[in-house]
C-alpha cells in the first residue's frame, strides 16, 4: 500500500536544480512536488561501506536534500572492489571523509553531514533523531539489531539491506506502519553460524544491486509514491537472476515492537547477539597464543600441527607455512575429527580468531585437551610476522 509522504516539499527549487532534476521532474509521479520534497528530506546512511557506496551516490544524485554517514572506518585496498564511492588515492582516508568527497562531486546542491564515529548507544539517538529516514547498509548483527530498536523507539522508518556472495535481500522496516526487523528475525543466528562477508565474500556489482533497491525504498517514502517494501522482504539471487518478494507480518509477541515489548531502552547488543559461543568462549581460556609465539614455537621446531580452519579459497589467498587446511565446519560436524592429531600438540587458526575458537572447542570435547588457537589468526601473522603477505 502507498504511504503519506515522510517530509513536506521545500519551497521551491532554484533554475540549476530545475535542471539538474529534469528527468525527475518530467515523471508525473514524482514531479516539482515529490522533487521538492527530496530537497527538504534529511535521510541519514549508516555505513559507506558496500551497501553505503552506491546508497549514497544515488542519494546524491537524486537530490536529497541533507545526507547524513555514520561511519568510523578508514578505505582500504580490498574496499574497493566493491565500494565504489572510494578510489585507489583514498586508501588510509575516513571512510566518511572520502564518501562525502565524491557526494560533493556528484550534486553540490546536497548538504552533507559527517559523523565520523563508532554508533553506538550512547550516541545513536542524538544521531538518529537528525534525520527523517534511515538507510542501514551495516554488515553486524550487533549494529542491525541497534539501529532498529533505535528506530523503533524513535519512530523513525528504515531501510534495511543485507548481502552476502550472490545473495541479497532488502526491507523497510517502520514499527508504525508494520514489522520492525525484529519480527523476522526475533533472535540473532548461534555466533559463528553465519559467516561475515569479510570471512565468506561478496560479489562486488551486488552491492549496487542492493543499494539501488534501498534508495528507491527511500524515494518512495519520502515523496509518497507506489508501493514501498513495508511488511516485504525482497529476495534476490544474482546467479539465478530471480527477485522473490516473502510478505512478512507484525509479531504481536516482539519483544521491541509488540504491544507488550519488554525492550523499552537500548540493551547491550554485543553480548545479546555474541562473537563466539559460551563453549568458545571457555575453550579459548588458558589456551590461545600470539601470532609471535607461534613465530617462535616453529623457530624453535617444537612437535605441533597447525591447521587452517578457514575454507578452501581462503587457504589459497595466504596461509601461514607449514599449515594444512581442515575445515571449521568438517571439525564441528565431527566429520573431520579422525584427522586431528593425537600425538602432537594441534595449533588452530583462521582468518580473524573466531572460527579457530570454535573449532578448538570442538577439538576439546573430542579430547584433545592441549589443543591452543592462534589469537587473531592469519591477519596477526601478517600484521605481527610477515607483512609481506597478502590480506583480504
Amino acid at each position: 500500500m502507498s504511504l503519506p509522504p515522510l517530509v513536506e516539499p521545500a519551497s521551491e527549487l532554484s533554475v540549476d536544480e530545475v535542471r539538474r532534476y529534469s528527468r525527475h521532474l518530467i515523471i508525473p509521479d514524482v514531479a516539482m512536488d515529490g522533487q521538492k520534497r527530496l530537497k527538504n528530506a534529511k535521510v541519514l546512511c549508516v555505513g559507506a561501506g558496500g551497501l553505503g557506496s552506491p546508497a549514497l551516490m544515488y542519494l546524491a544524485a537524486a537530490g536529497v536534500g541533507t545526507i547524513g554517514i555514520a561511519e568510523f572506518d578508514t578505505v582500504d585496498e580490498s574496499n574497493l572492489q566493491r565500494q565504489i564511492i572510494h578510489g585507489q588515492s583514498d586508501i588510509g582516508r575516513p571512510k566518511s571523509e572520502s564518501a562525502a568527497a565524491s557526494i560533493r562531486e556528484i550534486n553540490p546542491y546536497v548538504n552533507v553531514v559527517i559523523h565520523n564515529t563508532v554508533l553506538d548507544n550512547d550516541n545513536v539517538f542524538e544521531i538518529f533523531g537528525q534525520y527523517d529516514l534511515i538507510i542501514d547498509g551495516t554488515d553486524n548483527f550487533a549494529t542491525r539489531y541497534m539501529v532498529n530498536d533505535a528506530a523503533v523507539l524513535l519512530g523513525k522508518p528504515y531501510v534495511w539491506g543485507s548481502i552476502y556472495r550472490f545473495d541479497g535481500q532488502a526491507s523497510v522496516f517502520w514499527a508504525d506502519q508494520g514489522p520492525c526487523y525484529r519480527c523476522l528475525y526475533p533472535e540473532p543466528p548461534p555466533p559463528g553460524m553465519v559467516p561475515s562477508c569479510a570471512e565468506g565474500g561478496v560479489l562486488g556489482v551486488l552491492c549496487a544491486s542492493i543499494g539501488s533497491i534501498q534508495v528507491t525504498e527511500a524515494i518512495k517514502l519520502l515523496t509518497g509514491i507506489g508501493d514501498p517494501l513495508v511488511g516485504s522482504l525482497m529476495v534476490y539471487d544474482a546467479l539465478e537472476m530471480t527477485y522473490r518478494k516473502i510478505k512478512v507480518r507484525k509479531d504481536p509477541n516482539c519483544a521491541v515492537c509488540g504491544p507488550n515489548a519488554t525492550v523499552t531502552e537500548l540493551i547491550d547488543y554485543e553480548d545479546f547477539c555474541g562473537s563466539v559461543t559460551d563453549e568458545a568462549a571457555e575453550a579459548v581460556i588458558g589456551s590461545t597464543i600470539t601470532a609471535r609465539e607461534l613465530e617462535t614455537w616453529i623457530k624453535e621446531g617444537r612437535d605441533i600441527d597447525l591447521i587452517d580452519v578457514r575454507e578452501p579459497a581462503e587457504y589459497e589467498i595466504v596461509r601461514i607455512p607449514g599449515s594444512r587446511l581442515i575445515p571449521k565446519g568438517d571439525i564441528i560436524s565431527g566429520a573431520a575429527l579422525a584427522d586431528l592429531p593425537t600425538e602432537r600438540q594441534a595449533v588452530f587458526y583462521c582468518k580473524a580468531g573466531v572460527r579457530s575458537a570454535e573449532a578448538l572447542a570442538a577439538a576439546k570435547a573430542a579430547g584433545l585437551k592441549n589443543a591452543v588457537h592462534v589469537q587473531g589468526g592469519v591477519l596477526s601473522w601478517i600484521n605481527q610476522v610477515d607483512p609481506s603477505l597478502p590480506t583480504y
